[in-house]
């Protein structure tokens, strides 16, 4: 049975509004806001100063401002984050309610995921769901699209986690929060991991588990998993060739949009 739309519990919310809520987060994020229309749907992060990930979002334009769907856990944190960085810009930040789902049924309702059209819909209010969000992960997954799960909060580069190759990063747009640290690496080519799907064989790998090629190098480490497929911070330089984890088989199954 196809699966149609998934409540994704484990995201919120966030608008703000206000005179200055462009020039504000703007100056903030890794996605162009300046240009964002009513009804569109952007993706884009809040980085460290010293460019590393905090905070993963999805903009989405409304009429009096924008709605940011953010991770749940991370919201209030977030909130605070934002208000300290408004010092004197007329804006307005608070939690909205609205229900997170994804469609990735073929449905047409919501907007259409900014990363890859693959990926689904995205919708934001009320709407009949399944409480399967595993399944969406999954779906995310096997698309090599990595997640909050795989890059955590301050310890991965934008650019490891492919923001850059899924469109959530604007490199024309002027200046953000850690953009220095960014766009040096993606000027000089400084990127020496990727996160990747990896198929394996037999039991799922836990997350810390070692990626080693047949010299016993490390190769990479399991982030996130599911049966017969792991996500991976994954070596560029020592990909190819046979590889494992823990005993068993570890083949790197890259997407096209990831190797293009």
């Amino acid at each position: 049975m196809a699966l149609q739309k998934i409540r994704l519990s484990s995201r919120s919310l966030i608008s703000v509004t206000g005179p200055d809520w462009r020039s504000f987060l703007q100056g903030l994020l890794t996605q162009d806001v300046d240009s964002l229309e009513v009804g569109e749907i952007r993706f884009g992060a809040l980085l460290t100063p010293q460019g590393r990930l905090l905070n993963d979002l999805f903009l989405i334009g409304r009429e009096d401002g924008v709605w940011l769907d953010v991770q749940a856990s991370q919201k209030d944190a977030l909130i605070q984050k934002l208000t300290l960085y408004r010092l004197r810009a007329k804006v307005v930040i608070e939690a909205n309610d609205a229900q997170v789902s994804a469609d990735i049924g073929g449905g047409t309702e919501g907007l259409v995921d900014p990363r890859l059209p693959a990926l689904g819909r995205r919708i934001y209010g009320p709407a009949d769901v399944e409480d399967d969000e595993p399944a969406y992960w999954n779906h995310c997954r096997q698309l090599g699209v990595p997640g909050p799960a795989d890059w955590g909060e301050d310890r991965t580069y934008p650019i490891e986690a492919n923001f850059d190759l899924l469109n959530g990063i604007d490199f024309k747009k002027g200046c953000f929060v850690g953009q220095e640290t960014t766009s040096r690496m993606k000027r000089r080519g400084q990127i020496k991991t990727r996160m990747a799907p990896v198929q394996v064989a037999g039991s799922t790998p836990p997350a810390g588990s070692e990626i080693l090629t047949s010299a016993e190098l490390r190769a990479g480490e399991v982030l996130s998993g599911q049966p017969g497929l792991v996500m991976v911070a994954l070596r560029l330089d020592r990909m190819d060739g046979s590889l494992t984890v823990n005993g068993q088989a570890a083949v790197p199954a890259l997407p096209d949009w990831l190797v293009a």
